[in-house]
Protein backbone atom coordinates (compact mmCIF):
# COMPACT_ATOMS: atom_id res chain seq x y z
CA UNK A 1 0.00 0.00 0.00
CA UNK A 2 0.96 3.45 -0.61
CA UNK A 3 1.69 3.39 -4.55
CA UNK A 4 -1.72 3.61 -5.59
CA UNK A 5 -4.91 4.55 -3.54
CA UNK A 6 -4.05 7.19 -0.82
CA UNK A 7 -4.05 5.84 2.61
CA UNK A 8 -2.29 6.71 6.04
CA UNK A 9 0.78 4.73 5.54
CA UNK A 10 3.17 2.76 3.46
CA UNK A 11 2.80 -0.92 4.18
CA UNK A 12 5.55 -3.48 3.23
CA UNK A 13 5.05 -7.17 3.22
CA UNK A 14 7.10 -8.67 4.62
CA UNK A 15 5.97 -12.37 4.68
CA UNK A 16 2.98 -14.37 4.82
CA UNK A 17 1.62 -13.12 8.48
CA UNK A 18 3.05 -9.14 8.91
CA UNK A 19 4.09 -5.90 7.18
CA UNK A 20 5.79 -3.30 8.30
CA UNK A 21 3.84 0.44 8.12
CA UNK A 22 6.21 3.62 7.87
CA UNK A 23 5.10 7.26 8.00
CA UNK A 24 6.67 10.68 8.05
CA UNK A 25 5.20 14.34 9.06
CA UNK A 26 6.14 17.13 10.38
CA UNK A 27 5.11 20.99 10.73
CA UNK A 28 5.47 23.97 12.30
CA UNK A 29 4.60 25.03 15.91
CA UNK A 30 0.98 24.98 16.64
CA UNK A 31 1.74 26.07 20.25
CA UNK A 32 3.73 28.27 22.08
CA UNK A 33 5.49 25.48 24.66
CA UNK A 34 8.69 24.02 23.27
CA UNK A 35 7.91 20.74 25.19
CA UNK A 36 4.08 20.37 24.25
CA UNK A 37 4.76 21.06 20.25
CA UNK A 38 7.41 18.15 20.18
CA UNK A 39 4.93 15.79 22.04
CA UNK A 40 2.14 17.09 19.86
CA UNK A 41 4.50 16.59 16.37
CA UNK A 42 5.39 13.08 18.26
CA UNK A 43 1.90 11.66 19.01
CA UNK A 44 0.41 13.31 15.43
CA UNK A 45 3.35 11.55 13.42
CA UNK A 46 2.39 8.04 15.31
CA UNK A 47 -0.90 8.58 14.85
CA UNK A 48 -0.56 7.34 10.99
CA UNK A 49 0.60 4.07 12.34
CA UNK A 50 -2.15 3.56 14.35
CA UNK A 51 -4.51 4.39 12.09
CA UNK A 52 -2.97 1.61 9.76
CA UNK A 53 -3.76 -0.79 12.60
CA UNK A 54 -0.29 -1.00 13.47
CA UNK A 55 2.06 -0.82 16.22
CA UNK A 56 5.18 1.98 15.78
CA UNK A 57 8.52 0.55 17.42
CA UNK A 58 11.25 2.69 15.82
CA UNK A 59 11.56 6.66 14.62
CA UNK A 60 13.39 9.37 13.02
CA UNK A 61 13.59 12.79 14.08
CA UNK A 62 13.32 15.67 11.44
CA UNK A 63 13.77 18.89 12.33
CA UNK A 64 14.28 22.19 10.64
CA UNK A 65 15.81 25.17 13.26
CA UNK A 66 16.68 28.50 12.56
CA UNK A 67 19.98 28.64 13.70
CA UNK A 68 19.50 31.84 16.77
CA UNK A 69 16.76 29.45 17.95
CA UNK A 70 17.72 29.14 21.39
CA UNK A 71 19.74 25.52 22.34
CA UNK A 72 17.08 25.74 25.82
CA UNK A 73 14.09 25.27 23.29
CA UNK A 74 15.92 22.52 21.06
CA UNK A 75 15.87 20.57 23.82
CA UNK A 76 12.22 20.93 25.14
CA UNK A 77 11.25 20.40 21.61
CA UNK A 78 13.21 17.12 21.71
CA UNK A 79 12.46 16.18 24.94
CA UNK A 80 8.51 16.84 24.51
CA UNK A 81 8.81 14.29 21.46
CA UNK A 82 11.41 11.67 22.71
CA UNK A 83 8.97 11.08 26.03
CA UNK A 84 5.63 11.31 24.02
CA UNK A 85 7.72 8.17 21.85
CA UNK A 86 8.52 6.71 25.14
CA UNK A 87 5.27 6.69 26.15
CA UNK A 88 4.23 4.49 22.69
CA UNK A 89 6.84 2.07 23.29
CA UNK A 90 8.75 3.66 20.67
CA UNK A 91 12.67 4.24 20.02
CA UNK A 92 14.02 7.29 18.54
CA UNK A 93 17.25 6.19 16.96
CA UNK A 94 18.47 9.49 15.61
CA UNK A 95 17.65 11.65 12.87
CA UNK A 96 17.92 14.99 10.58
CA UNK A 97 18.45 18.92 10.98
CA UNK A 98 18.35 21.27 8.88
CA UNK A 99 18.45 24.84 9.05
CA UNK A 100 15.73 26.84 8.53
CA UNK A 101 14.36 30.59 9.12
CA UNK A 102 11.29 28.70 10.75
CA UNK A 103 10.92 26.12 13.18
CA UNK A 104 9.46 22.31 11.63
CA UNK A 105 9.43 19.46 13.44
CA UNK A 106 8.54 15.49 13.40
CA UNK A 107 8.91 12.09 12.99
CA UNK A 108 9.75 9.48 10.65
CA UNK A 109 7.87 6.07 12.15
CA UNK A 110 8.05 2.78 11.25
CA UNK A 111 5.49 -0.06 12.73
CA UNK A 112 4.85 -3.76 12.30
CA UNK A 113 1.48 -4.97 11.46
CA UNK A 114 -0.34 -7.80 10.70
CA UNK A 115 -1.49 -8.88 7.43
CA UNK A 116 -5.51 -9.55 8.51
CA UNK A 117 -5.20 -6.41 11.04
CA UNK A 118 -4.58 -3.80 9.05
CA UNK A 119 -6.84 -0.58 8.43
CA UNK A 120 -7.54 1.03 5.31
CA UNK A 121 -10.05 3.67 3.66
CA UNK A 122 -11.53 1.47 1.63
CA UNK A 123 -12.27 -1.04 4.57
CA UNK A 124 -16.05 0.86 4.86
CA UNK A 125 -19.10 -1.30 4.27
CA UNK A 126 -22.52 0.08 4.22
CA UNK A 127 -24.46 -0.42 7.66
CA UNK A 128 -21.34 0.46 9.44
CA UNK A 129 -21.18 2.62 12.29
CA UNK A 130 -19.07 5.50 12.28
CA UNK A 131 -17.33 6.19 15.43
CA UNK A 132 -14.63 9.26 16.58
CA UNK A 133 -12.27 9.34 19.38
CA UNK A 134 -11.15 12.21 19.98
CA UNK A 135 -13.38 16.01 19.37
CA UNK A 136 -12.41 18.73 16.99
CA UNK A 137 -11.65 22.25 17.00
CA UNK A 138 -7.83 22.09 17.09
CA UNK A 139 -7.24 24.35 14.29
CA UNK A 140 -9.53 27.17 15.50
CA UNK A 141 -8.35 27.10 18.53
CA UNK A 142 -4.41 26.73 17.83
CA UNK A 143 -5.00 29.83 15.64
CA UNK A 144 -6.53 31.64 18.77
CA UNK A 145 -3.24 30.95 20.04
CA UNK A 146 -1.13 32.03 17.32
CA UNK A 147 -2.93 35.33 18.14
CA UNK A 148 -3.05 35.62 21.15
CA UNK A 149 -6.92 35.21 22.10
CA UNK A 150 -6.52 31.86 23.45
CA UNK A 151 -6.91 31.64 27.56
CA UNK A 152 -4.83 29.40 29.09
CA UNK A 153 -7.54 26.96 30.09
CA UNK A 154 -8.49 26.93 26.44
CA UNK A 155 -4.80 26.50 25.61
CA UNK A 156 -4.38 23.72 28.46
CA UNK A 157 -7.35 22.09 26.79
CA UNK A 158 -6.89 21.64 23.30
CA UNK A 159 -2.86 20.47 23.95
CA UNK A 160 -4.31 17.91 26.88
CA UNK A 161 -6.17 16.29 23.39
CA UNK A 162 -3.70 16.67 21.01
CA UNK A 163 -0.89 14.78 22.86
CA UNK A 164 -3.09 11.96 23.96
CA UNK A 165 -1.77 8.97 21.56
CA UNK A 166 -4.16 6.97 19.20
CA UNK A 167 -2.60 3.72 20.33
CA UNK A 168 -5.71 2.37 22.79
CA UNK A 169 -8.15 3.31 20.00
CA UNK A 170 -6.37 1.62 17.44
CA UNK A 171 -5.63 -1.62 19.43
CA UNK A 172 -9.41 -2.13 19.72
CA UNK A 173 -9.96 -1.64 16.35
CA UNK A 174 -7.45 -4.43 15.69
CA UNK A 175 -9.24 -6.52 18.23
CA UNK A 176 -12.33 -5.89 17.22
CA UNK A 177 -11.38 -7.33 13.86
CA UNK A 178 -12.12 -4.08 12.45
CA UNK A 179 -11.04 -3.27 8.83
CA UNK A 180 -12.28 0.68 7.64
CA UNK A 181 -10.04 3.35 9.44
CA UNK A 182 -8.41 6.59 9.11
CA UNK A 183 -6.82 9.58 11.13
CA UNK A 184 -8.38 13.06 11.57
CA UNK A 185 -5.52 15.63 10.94
CA UNK A 186 -5.46 18.56 8.25
CA UNK A 187 -7.97 17.59 5.56
CA UNK A 188 -10.34 18.36 8.33
CA UNK A 189 -13.33 15.83 9.82
CA UNK A 190 -14.73 16.26 5.99
CA UNK A 191 -12.04 15.63 4.25
CA UNK A 192 -10.76 12.45 5.59
CA UNK A 193 -14.20 11.28 5.41
CA UNK A 194 -14.91 11.81 1.83
CA UNK A 195 -11.25 10.30 1.58
CA UNK A 196 -12.94 7.13 3.05
CA UNK A 197 -16.17 7.03 1.16
CA UNK A 198 -14.27 7.42 -1.97
CA UNK A 199 -11.88 4.84 -1.69
CA UNK A 200 -14.91 2.99 -0.50
CA UNK A 201 -17.23 3.61 -2.74
CA UNK A 202 -19.72 4.62 -0.24
CA UNK A 203 -21.67 7.20 1.46
CA UNK A 204 -20.86 8.34 4.77
CA UNK A 205 -24.08 10.08 6.46
CA UNK A 206 -22.74 12.49 9.38
CA UNK A 207 -24.76 13.59 12.22
CA UNK A 208 -23.75 17.26 13.06
CA UNK A 209 -25.58 17.10 16.71
CA UNK A 210 -23.29 13.96 17.73
CA UNK A 211 -20.27 15.06 16.56
CA UNK A 212 -18.21 15.89 19.64
CA UNK A 213 -16.45 19.74 19.69
CA UNK A 214 -14.19 21.48 21.71
CA UNK A 215 -16.23 23.75 23.60
CA UNK A 216 -13.63 26.67 23.33
CA UNK A 217 -13.84 26.19 19.50
CA UNK A 218 -16.68 27.83 19.49
CA UNK A 219 -15.89 30.74 20.98
CA UNK A 220 -12.80 31.16 18.18
CA UNK A 221 -14.82 30.15 15.92
CA UNK A 222 -16.96 33.30 16.35
CA UNK A 223 -14.02 35.09 16.91
CA UNK A 224 -12.85 34.46 13.24
CA UNK A 225 -9.64 32.56 13.78
CA UNK A 226 -10.05 29.63 11.27
CA UNK A 227 -6.72 28.67 9.63
CA UNK A 228 -6.36 29.11 6.01
CA UNK A 229 -6.25 25.12 5.59
CA UNK A 230 -10.11 25.37 6.64
CA UNK A 231 -11.13 27.74 3.67
CA UNK A 232 -8.60 25.49 1.61
CA UNK A 233 -10.59 22.27 2.51
CA UNK A 234 -13.85 23.65 2.00
CA UNK A 235 -12.98 24.98 -1.46
CA UNK A 236 -11.74 21.24 -2.03
CA UNK A 237 -14.02 19.08 -0.66
CA UNK A 238 -17.46 20.93 -0.81
CA UNK A 239 -18.52 20.06 -4.16
CA UNK A 240 -18.99 16.26 -2.62
CA UNK A 241 -20.75 17.39 0.31
CA UNK A 242 -24.43 17.78 1.11
CA UNK A 243 -25.51 20.27 4.20
CA UNK A 244 -29.36 20.68 5.35
CA UNK A 245 -30.46 24.02 4.63
CA UNK A 246 -29.72 26.38 6.79
CA UNK A 247 -27.05 24.77 8.36
CA UNK A 248 -24.61 27.55 10.15
CA UNK A 249 -21.89 28.32 8.52
CA UNK A 250 -19.58 28.38 11.72
CA UNK A 251 -21.06 25.15 12.07
CA UNK A 252 -19.88 24.07 8.47
CA UNK A 253 -16.34 25.60 9.26
CA UNK A 254 -15.72 23.50 12.32
CA UNK A 255 -16.14 19.94 10.21
CA UNK A 256 -13.37 21.96 7.68
CA UNK A 257 -11.48 22.81 10.55
CA UNK A 258 -7.71 21.01 9.88
CA UNK A 259 -7.04 18.90 13.10
CA UNK A 260 -3.45 18.53 14.40
CA UNK A 261 -3.18 14.92 16.01
CA UNK A 262 -6.44 14.52 15.77
CA UNK A 263 -8.46 10.79 16.46
CA UNK A 264 -9.26 8.00 15.02
CA UNK A 265 -12.15 8.04 12.30
CA UNK A 266 -13.70 3.81 12.47
CA UNK A 267 -15.89 1.85 10.39
CA UNK A 268 -17.77 -0.31 13.29
CA UNK A 269 -20.03 -3.15 11.67
CA UNK A 270 -23.56 -2.90 13.35
CA UNK A 271 -23.11 -6.69 14.73
CA UNK A 272 -20.22 -5.01 16.80
CA UNK A 273 -20.99 -1.66 17.68
CA UNK A 274 -22.52 -2.65 20.85
CA UNK A 275 -19.77 -4.74 21.97
CA UNK A 276 -17.33 -2.36 20.23
CA UNK A 277 -18.78 0.57 22.55
CA UNK A 278 -18.88 -1.72 25.77
CA UNK A 279 -15.43 -2.40 25.88
CA UNK A 280 -14.29 1.26 24.96
CA UNK A 281 -16.65 2.21 28.17
CA UNK A 282 -14.49 -0.11 29.89
CA UNK A 283 -11.12 0.48 29.29
CA UNK A 284 -12.12 4.72 29.25
CA UNK A 285 -11.30 5.20 25.61
CA UNK A 286 -13.28 8.18 24.25
CA UNK A 287 -15.35 7.21 21.29
CA UNK A 288 -18.41 8.93 19.76
CA UNK A 289 -20.44 7.92 17.50
CA UNK A 290 -21.24 10.14 15.07
CA UNK A 291 -22.64 8.77 11.69
CA UNK A 292 -23.50 5.49 9.47
CA UNK A 293 -22.14 4.16 6.39
CA UNK A 294 -25.01 3.55 3.45
CA UNK A 295 -25.63 3.04 -0.55
CA UNK A 296 -24.36 6.10 -2.64
CA UNK A 297 -21.28 8.44 -2.53
CA UNK A 298 -19.95 11.24 -1.01
CA UNK A 299 -20.76 12.92 2.41
CA UNK A 300 -23.98 14.02 3.71
CA UNK A 301 -24.52 15.71 6.88
CA UNK A 302 -27.49 16.29 8.70
CA UNK A 303 -28.94 17.95 11.96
Amino acid sequence: MGLSDPDDAAVWKLDERSALVITTDFFTPVVDDPYAYGAIAAANSLSDVYAMGGRPFLALNISAFPPDLPVEILQEIVRGAAEKARQAGVVIAGGHTVQDKEPKFGLVVIGMVGLDEILTKRGAEPGDRLFLSKPIGYGVTTTAIKQQKASPEDIAEVISWMTILNDQASSLAVEMGLKGGTDVTGFSLLGHALEMARASRGRFRLDSHRIPVLDCAWRYAEMGTFPGGAFDNKYYYQADIRFPEGFHELQEMLLFDPQTSGGLLLCVPETKADEFMHKAHDRKIPFWEIGEVIEGQGIEVIA
